[in-house]
């Protein structure tokens, strides 16, 4: 038997050899077709099947001397979460007839004091009160960055240009956010407008400065 013969069975044991081995790893090794890894498919693929069912909560917030709020504008929350860091918030709830999955994250314009920050759940909208750090330093945007976020909105009803008030003083929002979530105990009541004006009374006004549109 010539050497080519001799060395024929253990070509072959190679060949099958390697080939098992790619089929462990996943590889398909194919001149004729590229080469993928399948390793990891399937938790990529589901993560992206349950990004699909998470959408952003539509939101709007306005700015106070002390405090900066925003509102969910999702109805029959459950499985709220509000997740109060420095310099950063986040959301979570479940909601709608669908049972839709919303997710919210936001780089804060400045820092906040989260041991001092509250949320309120109704059946209409949830609603965050972000103590600031720095009290009597204007937010211009609610975000770190510029980028127009898509989900967030100025509330104009509520937005007032408190720099020039000096009947609002520090404190006062978040005050009047404290009483009325203790007034309202634990119920799903809908929530009063802080000021107690009229929606004709907003910031729709020419002598107020208009904030960023997010």
């Amino acid at each position: 038997m010539g050497p080519l013969q001799r060395q024929g069975p253990g070509v072959r044991g190679w060949e099958n050899q390697n080939l098992d081995q790619s089929s462990r790893a996943g590889v398909r090794d194919s001149e004729s077709e590229p080469r993928f890894e399948y390793q990891g498919l399937g938790e990529r693929l589901a993560e992206c099947l349950l990004s699909l069912h998470r959408h952003p909560a539509t939101a709007k917030w306005y700015d106070r001397r002390d405090s900066v709020f925003i509102e969910f504008c999702v109805a029959d929350s459950k499985d709220v979460k509000v997740n109060f860091d420095k310099a950063k918030f986040g959301f979570s709830c479940v909601g709608g007839t669908d049972d839709t999955r919303h997710e919210n994250e936001v780089d804060l314009f400045e820092a906040i004091d989260q041991k001092e920050c509250k949320h309120k759940r109704t059946d209409r909208s949830v609603l965050c009160c972000l103590r600031k750090a720095e009290p009597g330093k204007a937010w211009p945007r609610l975000t770190k960055d510029k980028a127009k976020l898509t989900w967030l909105s100025v509330d104009f009803n509520n937005w007032k240009d408190w720099e020039d008030d000096s009947d609002e003083e520090i404190g006062g929002a978040y005050d009047q956010f404290s009483d009325m979530m203790n007034n309202m105990g634990g119920g799903d009541d809908d929530l009063p407008d802080l000021d107690g004006a009229d929606e004709d009374e907003s910031a729709d006004s020419d002598d107020e400065k208009m904030p960023d549109l997010e």
